[in-house]
């Protein structure tokens, strides 16, 4: 399992030995970086919304998220992220396991994310670029499932989404 943490701007206050060997960079180099270093040029800009969206809001989400190593690799990770609360209810960061995703859901998610992407590039606003293709996600998502969490869930093998 991957384990990161990150402060409420998306700094790395903490990694696991697994984060720092898949991602090909030592601890020193990723403590107090943005999370977003390891961000795959290749990876939709609108899943990434999203996923801030959503913990910023308070609530969890899993994504199918491709990283790109120190090292010039890249690899996929189903993502658990999660609001870290104070006690006061304030959120002071956010929490992320990750796991390797089946390959089943892998040929899914990247069609998928190559219709987002071809999207994005269609506009030479970034702005515009992410509202066409958060646009899209919700087509996509609307056409196989009744959310977003249930068209992910949809996507792993049926053993493991129980």
């Amino acid at each position: 399992m991957i384990v990161s943490k990150t402060d409420v701007g998306g700094r790395m206050t903490y990694v696991n030995d697994v984060f720092v060997r898949v991602s090909a960079y030592s601890e020193e180099e990723l403590i107090g970086k943005p999370h977003n270093l390891i961000r795959h040029p290749d990876m939709p800009r609108a899943v990434f919304k999203l996923l801030w969206d959503t913990i910023q809001a308070g609530n969890e989400i899993f994504a199918y998220i491709l990283n790109l190593a120190g090292d010039g690799a890249h690899y996929w990770v189903l993502a658990h992220v999660t609001p870290t609360f104070s006690a006061r209810g304030q959120i002071v960061g956010f929490h992320s396991n990750r796991r390797t995703p089946h390959r089943a859901a892998l040929a899914q998610i990247q069609p998928a994310y190559e219709r987002l992407l071809a999207e994005e590039r269609r506009h030479s606003s970034t702005r515009d670029a992410v509202a066409a293709s958060a646009a899209l996600l919700d087509e996509i998502v609307k056409s196989q499932a009744a959310s977003y969490d249930e068209f992910i869930w949809s996507l792993e093998p049926e053993e493991v989404a129980r």
